[in-house]
C-alpha cells in the first residue's frame, strides 16, 4: 500500500489561471518524499550519516487541474531499485473524488557529500529502499 500524504491547496499554491501552478507540484511531490522517509522511521539517521538524496530526473504528468480548497491525497512508493539509482512514483489524486491530478515518476541517487559522489545502492541502503517498495502505489 502506498504511503500517504495531504495537502490542502491554497491561494498562494495558484497560477493566473485559478488552478495549482504546475512548479507547486514539485513541492508537493517533495514534501510527500519527505513524508515517506520520516514514516520509516530512519530519516534522522539517514541525515546524520552525512548522506542525501539527490533528484536526477522528473517526470510529470498532468492530468486536470486542482482548484483552491480542493484536499489532495498523494500516493508515495518506491517503484524500482537499480545498482545507483532507485525510481519513486507518486500519484496526485482528488480525495473528494479519487480523480488523478497528475503522476510522477522521480529518479534519485544516494549522494554522499564527503565523496562527492553518487553511492552504489547496496547493503543496509537497499534493504532501506526496498522496505519502501513495500508502499508501491
Amino acid at each position: 500500500m502506498a504511503h500517504h500524504t495531504r495537502i490542502k491547496v491554497r491561494g498562494y499554491h495558484l497560477d493566473l489561471f485559478g488552478h495549482v501552478n504546475n512548479a507547486r507540484y514539485l513541492e508537493f511531490l517533495e514534501e510527500a518524499r519527505w513524508s515517506l522517509f520520516e514514516a520509516q522511521g530512519n530519516l534522522d539517521n539517514f541525515l546524520k550519516s552525512g548522506l542525501a538524496l539527490a533528484v536526477v530526473n522528473i517526470n510529470i504528468d498532468y492530468r486536470q487541474p486542482a482548484l483552491m480548497g480542493d484536499e489532495l491525497l498523494i500516493e508515495t512508493g518506491v517503484k524500482s531499485i537499480g545498482n545507483r539509482s532507485a525510481v519513486i512514483h507518486q500519484r496526485v489524486l482528488q480525495e473528494a473524488n479519487g480523480k488523478v491530478v497528475a503522476e510522477a515518476d522521480v529518479t534519485f541517487v544516494i549522494f554522499d557529500a564527503k565523496q562527492n559522489k553518487a553511492l552504489a545502492l547496496e547493503g543496509a541502503l537497499k534493504e532501506q529502499l526496498e522496505q519502501m517498495a513495500a508502499y508501491a502505489v
